[in-house]
Protein backbone atom coordinates (compact mmCIF):
# COMPACT_ATOMS: atom_id res chain seq x y z
CA UNK A 1 0.00 0.00 0.00
CA UNK A 2 1.45 3.41 -1.11
CA UNK A 3 2.04 6.19 1.50
CA UNK A 4 -1.18 8.24 -0.03
CA UNK A 5 -3.43 5.16 0.33
CA UNK A 6 -2.18 4.61 4.39
CA UNK A 7 -3.21 8.66 4.34
CA UNK A 8 -6.27 8.42 3.50
CA UNK A 9 -7.21 5.16 4.21
CA UNK A 10 -5.68 4.54 8.26
CA UNK A 11 -3.81 8.22 9.02
CA UNK A 12 -6.83 10.61 8.23
CA UNK A 13 -9.04 8.51 10.55
CA UNK A 14 -7.17 8.49 13.47
CA UNK A 15 -6.22 12.03 13.20
CA UNK A 16 -10.05 12.47 13.09
CA UNK A 17 -11.17 10.83 15.84
CA UNK A 18 -8.06 11.75 18.19
CA UNK A 19 -8.48 15.74 17.24
CA UNK A 20 -11.98 15.25 17.36
CA UNK A 21 -12.65 17.32 14.10
CA UNK A 22 -15.90 17.58 12.95
CA UNK A 23 -14.30 18.11 9.09
CA UNK A 24 -12.11 15.94 7.10
CA UNK A 25 -10.75 19.37 5.39
CA UNK A 26 -9.30 19.91 9.21
CA UNK A 27 -7.35 16.83 9.80
CA UNK A 28 -3.30 18.26 8.91
CA UNK A 29 -1.87 17.01 5.43
CA UNK A 30 1.38 17.07 3.92
CA UNK A 31 1.52 19.86 1.41
CA UNK A 32 4.98 19.61 0.27
CA UNK A 33 8.92 18.35 0.44
CA UNK A 34 11.51 20.70 0.12
CA UNK A 35 15.02 19.06 -0.18
CA UNK A 36 17.74 21.66 -0.73
CA UNK A 37 21.77 21.66 -0.67
CA UNK A 38 24.00 24.21 0.78
CA UNK A 39 26.82 24.32 -1.84
CA UNK A 40 29.97 26.74 -0.23
CA UNK A 41 32.36 24.57 -2.36
CA UNK A 42 30.57 26.18 -5.51
CA UNK A 43 32.55 29.48 -5.23
CA UNK A 44 36.32 27.79 -5.74
CA UNK A 45 35.09 24.39 -7.57
CA UNK A 46 32.30 24.41 -10.66
CA UNK A 47 32.41 21.25 -10.92
CA UNK A 48 30.76 20.68 -7.09
CA UNK A 49 27.25 22.53 -8.76
CA UNK A 50 26.68 19.43 -11.31
CA UNK A 51 27.77 16.58 -9.27
CA UNK A 52 25.33 17.93 -6.26
CA UNK A 53 22.85 18.46 -9.35
CA UNK A 54 23.45 14.85 -10.52
CA UNK A 55 23.01 13.83 -7.39
CA UNK A 56 19.53 15.76 -6.30
CA UNK A 57 18.41 14.56 -9.36
CA UNK A 58 18.75 10.87 -8.64
CA UNK A 59 17.61 11.04 -5.22
CA UNK A 60 13.93 13.03 -5.67
CA UNK A 61 14.00 12.23 -9.86
CA UNK A 62 12.89 15.85 -10.41
CA UNK A 63 15.41 18.76 -11.63
CA UNK A 64 17.08 21.48 -8.94
CA UNK A 65 16.64 24.74 -9.19
CA UNK A 66 20.10 26.94 -8.53
CA UNK A 67 19.61 28.90 -5.35
CA UNK A 68 21.92 31.77 -5.57
CA UNK A 69 23.04 34.65 -3.29
CA UNK A 70 21.12 37.27 -2.30
CA UNK A 71 23.77 39.89 -1.19
CA UNK A 72 27.41 40.08 -1.37
CA UNK A 73 29.62 39.18 1.52
CA UNK A 74 33.42 40.33 1.13
CA UNK A 75 34.40 37.44 3.75
CA UNK A 76 33.43 34.47 2.17
CA UNK A 77 34.72 35.78 -1.54
CA UNK A 78 30.64 36.01 -2.09
CA UNK A 79 29.22 38.31 -4.89
CA UNK A 80 25.34 38.67 -5.19
CA UNK A 81 23.97 36.01 -7.65
CA UNK A 82 26.45 33.44 -7.01
CA UNK A 83 25.30 29.78 -7.13
CA UNK A 84 25.31 28.57 -3.78
CA UNK A 85 22.76 25.95 -3.46
CA UNK A 86 20.07 23.77 -4.89
CA UNK A 87 16.82 23.28 -4.00
CA UNK A 88 14.08 20.84 -5.15
CA UNK A 89 10.34 21.41 -4.35
CA UNK A 90 8.24 17.98 -4.11
CA UNK A 91 4.28 17.96 -4.37
CA UNK A 92 1.73 14.65 -5.11
CA UNK A 93 2.74 11.49 -6.16
CA UNK A 94 6.50 12.14 -6.20
CA UNK A 95 6.45 14.15 -2.67
CA UNK A 96 4.24 10.76 -1.30
CA UNK A 97 6.59 8.20 -2.77
CA UNK A 98 10.40 10.18 -1.51
CA UNK A 99 8.85 10.42 1.77
CA UNK A 100 8.14 6.74 1.67
CA UNK A 101 11.67 5.69 0.82
CA UNK A 102 12.75 8.68 3.26
CA UNK A 103 10.85 6.55 6.11
CA UNK A 104 11.53 3.13 4.67
CA UNK A 105 14.51 2.95 3.01
CA UNK A 106 16.78 5.74 3.63
CA UNK A 107 16.55 6.69 7.33
CA UNK A 108 16.90 2.96 8.75
CA UNK A 109 20.56 3.12 6.58
CA UNK A 110 21.96 5.74 8.66
CA UNK A 111 24.86 3.83 11.30
CA UNK A 112 23.65 4.15 14.51
CA UNK A 113 19.94 5.08 13.62
CA UNK A 114 18.05 5.95 17.15
CA UNK A 115 15.04 8.05 15.43
CA UNK A 116 14.43 11.56 14.25
CA UNK A 117 14.26 14.00 16.94
CA UNK A 118 10.92 15.37 18.10
CA UNK A 119 12.10 18.50 18.63
CA UNK A 120 12.90 19.66 14.93
CA UNK A 121 9.43 21.12 14.37
CA UNK A 122 9.17 25.10 13.91
CA UNK A 123 6.04 25.67 15.87
CA UNK A 124 3.93 25.23 13.52
CA UNK A 125 3.36 21.43 12.45
CA UNK A 126 6.22 22.14 9.63
CA UNK A 127 9.37 19.47 10.36
CA UNK A 128 12.70 19.73 9.25
CA UNK A 129 15.66 17.27 8.89
CA UNK A 130 18.97 17.29 8.18
CA UNK A 131 21.16 14.03 6.55
CA UNK A 132 25.09 14.56 6.96
CA UNK A 133 25.47 12.60 3.28
CA UNK A 134 23.78 12.14 0.51
CA UNK A 135 24.95 8.33 -0.05
CA UNK A 136 22.40 7.16 2.42
CA UNK A 137 20.19 7.32 -0.82
CA UNK A 138 19.93 3.68 -2.70
CA UNK A 139 19.91 6.06 -5.88
CA UNK A 140 23.24 7.14 -5.65
CA UNK A 141 26.04 5.62 -6.99
CA UNK A 142 28.96 5.44 -3.52
CA UNK A 143 31.72 5.04 -6.87
CA UNK A 144 30.25 7.76 -8.36
CA UNK A 145 30.59 10.32 -5.65
CA UNK A 146 32.89 12.96 -5.69
CA UNK A 147 32.39 14.08 -2.27
CA UNK A 148 29.93 13.86 0.39
CA UNK A 149 27.58 16.62 0.93
CA UNK A 150 24.66 16.87 3.51
CA UNK A 151 21.36 17.57 3.06
CA UNK A 152 18.41 19.43 4.19
CA UNK A 153 15.11 18.02 4.03
CA UNK A 154 11.92 19.95 4.75
CA UNK A 155 8.28 18.72 5.21
CA UNK A 156 5.48 21.62 5.19
CA UNK A 157 1.84 20.28 6.50
CA UNK A 158 -1.33 22.14 6.88
CA UNK A 159 -0.76 21.13 10.79
CA UNK A 160 -1.96 24.86 12.83
CA UNK A 161 0.88 23.39 15.63
CA UNK A 162 3.66 21.31 16.58
CA UNK A 163 1.66 18.43 18.27
CA UNK A 164 -1.01 18.06 15.28
CA UNK A 165 2.47 17.70 13.04
CA UNK A 166 3.99 15.34 15.21
CA UNK A 167 1.05 12.99 15.42
CA UNK A 168 0.31 13.32 11.63
CA UNK A 169 4.02 12.09 10.57
CA UNK A 170 4.12 9.74 13.67
CA UNK A 171 1.33 7.88 12.32
CA UNK A 172 2.76 8.00 8.53
CA UNK A 173 5.00 6.20 9.75
CA UNK A 174 8.46 8.89 10.61
CA UNK A 175 10.24 7.01 12.94
CA UNK A 176 10.80 9.53 15.39
CA UNK A 177 13.01 8.54 18.96
CA UNK A 178 11.08 7.28 21.81
CA UNK A 179 9.92 9.48 24.33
Amino acid sequence: MSLLENYQKKVLPALLEHFKYKNVMEAPKVTKVVLNIGLGEALTNAKALEAAQKDLTAICGQHPVTTRAKKSIANFKLRKGMPVGLSVTLRGRRMYEFLDRLMNAVLPRIRDFQGVPRSAFDGRGNYSLGLKEQIVFPEIEYDKVDKIRGLEVSIVTTARNNEEGLKLLELMGMPFTRS
